[in-house]
């Protein structure tokens, strides 16, 4: 349910709770990882230099770790401390033309490569939208650091659907104030 002020922890506990053992709301769990888009979905991939070097390297998987690329005045991720581990799932709290929504998603594979860090995951029933999102670094053969963000999804909830571009909008502002996050995250580690 949508609310004027963001959803206390024990709201959000008790929606994991429910959320936890419900399957994926989409059934191209994985897709994420396919070089092609993903028939009957909005397809994103955006991308930005974070910078060159090990420090760098090690600032950007940091932050992944942390959650650092949600933007927290306006989308957070809950609990903070969930660690980056296939099945984990958490509350995305997002606040759209100002009321929040409490969101889940479950991590549904993790990537942890030499010169790529990441995770994707995927909607549960009780996300506004149905989809899967990949946060992820690499690092270039020319040592370059890039965060990586690839997505599909479509509206799921009724409200979404009716507001859809205002729905895109958001998730454009997302990308945008997601890839400053990173930068900034960086810049000060």
């Amino acid at each position: 349910m949508p609310q004027l002020f963001k959803h206390p922890e024990s709201i959000a506990a008790a929606f994991l709770a429910r959320e936890r053992s419900l399957p994926h709301s989409y059934k191209e769990v994985g897709d994420t990882q396919k070089e092609t888009p993903v028939p009957g979905f909005d397809n994103d991939f955006n991308f930005i230099e974070l910078g060159r070097s090990d420090a760098v390297w090690e600032a950007a998987k940091a932050a992944i770790r942390a959650w650092k690329m949600f933007p927290g005045d306006w989308a957070c991720i809950w609990p903070e401390t969930t660690p980056i581990r296939v099945g984990e799932v958490v509350a995305m709290q997002a606040r759209v033309m100002g009321l929040w929504w409490l969101n889940s998603c479950r991590i549904v594979y993790v990537i942890d490569l030499p010169d790529k860090f990441g995770f994707a995951y995927g909607t549960l029933p009780g996300h506004v939208e149905c989809g899967e999102e990949l946060f992820m670094v690499e690092r270039t053969a020319d040592g370059t650091v890039r965060y990586v963000l690839k997505a599909f999804s479509r509206p799921r909830f009724w409200l979404a659907r009716l507001g859809y571009p205002i729905a895109r909008a958001y998730q454009r502002k997302f990308v945008r104030e997601s890839k400053a996050s990173m930068l900034r995250f960086v810049a000060e580690h």
